[in-house]
C-alpha cells in the first residue's frame, strides 16, 4: 500500500514536469489577458463541471480573498457555484444553458472566461464558450483529453491549456496547478514581487 502511495506521488510529479514545459508560455499569456481585463475593470468568470467546477471555485476563491500575500480582492465569479440559479435555468430550459444564460446576463466586453474541462465537451461548455464571445469575452479553457469540441469553438484572442493525455485525476492535478501559477503571476503582475 505504502509503494503504490510512492507511485502515485511520482506519476504526479511525473505529469506536473511534462506539462510545464509545454504549458508555462500559455499560462503566462493567459495571465497577461487576465491583468488586462482587471486593469481594464473586467471580471474573471469561471466554470466546469463536476471537479473541475471546484477547481474553478478555488480559483474564483483564490482571487477574491488571497493567494500568497495580502492584496486587494480582485472581481471574480464562479457561475457554477448557484445552484438554485443553475436549477431554475435547466428547469425552464435546458442544463445546457445553465452557464450561457449568465454569461450573457452578467458578462461584459473585456471580462475573461476561465473554463475548466477535464475531459469531453460538455454541451454546457460548449455553450458557455458560445456565449462568452457573443459578448466578446475571451476565454481561457483548462482542458484535458476528448476536448476537440471545445478547442473548435475557441478563436484566436482565447488561450487553451491542455493537459498532455493523462489520466482525470492527473489532468485535475495539473489543472490545479497552472491555476495556482496564474494566481501567483497574476499578483507579480498587479501588485510586484514577493520574496
Amino acid at each position: 500500500m505504502e509503494q503504490r502511495v510512492i507511485t502515485l506521488f511520482h506519476e504526479s510529479i511525473e505529469a506536473k514536469m511534462q506539462s510545464g514545459e509545454q504549458l508555462a508560455p500559455l499560462i503566462a499569456h493567459a495571465s497577461e489577458l487576465i491583468v488586462e481585463s482587471l486593469l481594464h475593470e473586467g471580471k474573471i468568470l469561471t466554470c466546469g463541471n463536476g471537479a473541475s467546477a471546484a477547481l474553478a471555485q478555488t480559483f474564483t476563491s483564490t482571487l477574491i480573498n488571497r493567494f500568497e500575500h495580502e492584496r486587494p480582492s480582485l472581481p471574480a465569479l464562479n457561475i457554477g457555484a448557484d445552484n438554485i440559479t443553475q436549477s431554475a435555468i435547466a428547469q425552464d430550459y435546458t442544463y445546457n444553458e445553465i452557464y450561457a444564460k449568465q454569461i450573457r446576463a452578467l458578462g461584459n466586453p473585456g471580462d475573461i472566461l476561465i473554463l475548466l474541462s477535464a475531459a469531453g465537451n460538455a454541451s454546457n461548455l460548449l455553450q458557455a464558450i458560445s456565449a462568452a464571445h457573443d459578448r466578446d469575452i475571451p476565454v481561457v479553457a483548462l482542458t484535458g483529453r476528448d476536448s476537440d469540441d471545445i478547442v473548435a469553438l475557441l478563436d484566436n484572442r482565447d488561450v487553451e491549456l491542455r493537459a498532455p493525455e493523462m489520466s482525470y485525476a492527473r489532468t485535475h492535478e495539473v489543472h490545479l496547478l497552472s491555476l495556482f501559477c496564474l494566481c501567483d503571476l497574476i499578483e507579480q503582475q498587479l501588485f510586484g514581487g514577493h520574496e
